[in-house]
């Protein structure tokens, strides 16, 4: 699976943790955000992952910061990325099945290493319903207002 990773200042530190355990699982990844500890804006690293998501053929899309709100706030902004605040498994798991997230946002001051690491595994593994209420609303959350 081909996954973008991105975070600002706070969330450096779990991203590159995340990155190595899902590359010794196989999955191919890409970093985009803070270079390092160094001050870095969180809607800019939201805004390199969805450049990404949008010109390439990557799966999904991980973004952290130090509560996951910014990051998720300025995600939705763009027409293609349904970006999910996630804090447990359960929450990522219906956030892929019944709302077809296709970004997942995590806290990095929120979330132990362990914790973090089951959640994306459950976000990645989940598949989207095929149900078609389920689809019915997900294109309802792509519609213009």
């Amino acid at each position: 699976m081909k996954i973008v990773l991105g975070s600002d200042h706070a969330g450096i530190e779990l991203r590159r943790w995340l990155v190595s355990h899902l590359r010794a699982d196989g999955h191919e990844c890409t970093e985009v955000g803070a270079p390092d500890e160094s001050s870095y804006d969180y809607p800019d690293a939201s805004d390199e992952l969805a450049k990404v998501l949008n010109s390439t053929d990557t799966d999904y899309g991980i973004i952290i910061c130090g509560t996951g709100i910014g990051v998720s706030i300025r995600a939705n902004r763009y027409p293609y990325l349904r970006c999910a605040l996630c804090t447990t498994e359960y929450m990522a798991s219906m956030a892929r099945e019944h709302n077809d997230a296709n970004v997942l946002a995590l806290g990095a001051r929120v979330l132990g290493t362990e914790q973090a690491l089951a959640i994306v595994k459950t976000f990645i593994a989940t598949k989207a319903s095929e149900i078609p209420r389920h689809q019915a609303r997900v294109r309802k959350l792509s519609a213009p207002i």
